[in-house]
């Protein structure tokens, strides 16, 4: 059959173009899921409508229905309105001017919940095995939580007391400190995953997930110990975007779940999350008179204003304006 008779391939499905693109430009698979999800919703939404056949009423609709039916935060409403603004601009290649007059919601900026160091204490103490030890890492170093679950073996330099952060928000790598009073249970887990690495290689499991880019380049890279996750899942899992069985890291909800129930156990009322974690170590680092830059730099904030937050909490915590109740009753 000559070619122009051949028919042309079916063209990929919206959500299938919306996942391809997002892994084009290697965005994390939350994100990718998180497309997915407001395009699939907006879609739905409207009827089944194909996006092409819309316009900004259709956008604003949505985005309206959002804020006022479901009450979406402004971090929600900020996040559908990139996932839409990502379908037109970079999966249909449409930049239409009234793209540019779709309003981001107002974002409340509101004062990280800080621990103590008596209820970081309590909370710790209160946790268990690999979990306790992701949970003073956190606090130790003030890495995000999925920096700490996707650390490699050969970013952990007990030589030079420091951790090296890959492709974190923003894809930045920086360092930050290994505290010393880490170094003995660290090399402990590293043994325990060493283990479950040799396990792996003897029944012939693929090895752990590396950059894409490095895989097609290295095939068998993730099998090396240096790509190894320091918290190796107890199990394996399919992986969502290839569907090869491999090692996973430890799932985020683990800690989730036994930072929830360390906080009801210690009788913390304040807001506990894994994020917590490291708004505390921010907040005593500074109390204890470490730079803002310094901080800034560990904390991987691309501007010192986002650092500042933790020096209002400073100011309220300090104590250094006087109430006027206070001058009164004479205290």
């Amino acid at each position: 059959m000559p070619p122009s008779a051949q028919s042309a391939p079916p063209a990929p499905r919206l959500l299938d173009q919306v996942r391809e693109q997002a892994r084009y430009r290697h965005y994390s698979v939350r994100t990718e899921e998180a497309y997915v999800y407001w395009v699939r919703f907006f879609v739905r939404w409207h009827g089944m409508k194909h996006p092409r056949d819309m316009g900004a009423s259709h956008v604003q609709a949505f985005l309206t229905m959002l804020a006022t039916e479901r009450g979406a935060s402004s971090s929600t409403h900020s996040q559908a309105l990139s996932a839409l603004l990502f379908l037109y601009r970079e999966v249909l290649g449409l930049d239409l001017p009234w793209l540019q007059d779709l309003d981001r919601p107002r974002y409340a900026r509101r004062l990280p919940s800080v621990l103590t160091h008596d209820e970081i204490a309590l909370l710790l103490a209160a946790l268990e095995g690999d979990l306790q030890l992701v949970a003073r890492l956190l606090y130790g170093t003030g890495m995000r939580l999925l920096e700490a679950l996707r650390l490699r073996v050969k970013d952990v330099e007990f030589e030079r007391n420091a951790i090296i952060v890959r492709e974190a928000k923003g894809n930045k790598d920086r360092v930050v400190m290994l505290p010393r009073s880490l170094q003995k249970d660290l090399r402990t887990q590293l043994a325990i995953a060493h283990s479950m690495y040799e396990a792996d290689l003897r029944t012939g499991y693929a090895g752990v997930e590396v950059p894409h880019a490095l895989e097609r380049k290295y095939p068998s890279l993730g099998q090396h110990w240096g790509w190894f996750w320091v918290f190796p899942a107890a199990a394996l899992s399919t992986d969502p975007r290839t569907g090869v069985v491999r090692r996973h890291h430890l799932h985020d909800e683990r800690l989730h779940r036994a930072l929830r129930k360390a906080a009801a156990a210690t009788h913390i009322a304040k807001r506990v999350s894994a994020h917590t974690l490291r708004h505390s170590f921010a907040t005593h680092l500074l109390q204890a008179g470490t730079d803002i830059r310094t901080v800034q730099e560990l904390l991987g904030h691309s501007d010192v204003s986002t650092t500042m937050i933790y020096t209002h909490v400073l100011k309220v915590a300090a104590g250094g304006t006087r109430s006027p109740l206070d001058v009164m009753a004479g205290v």
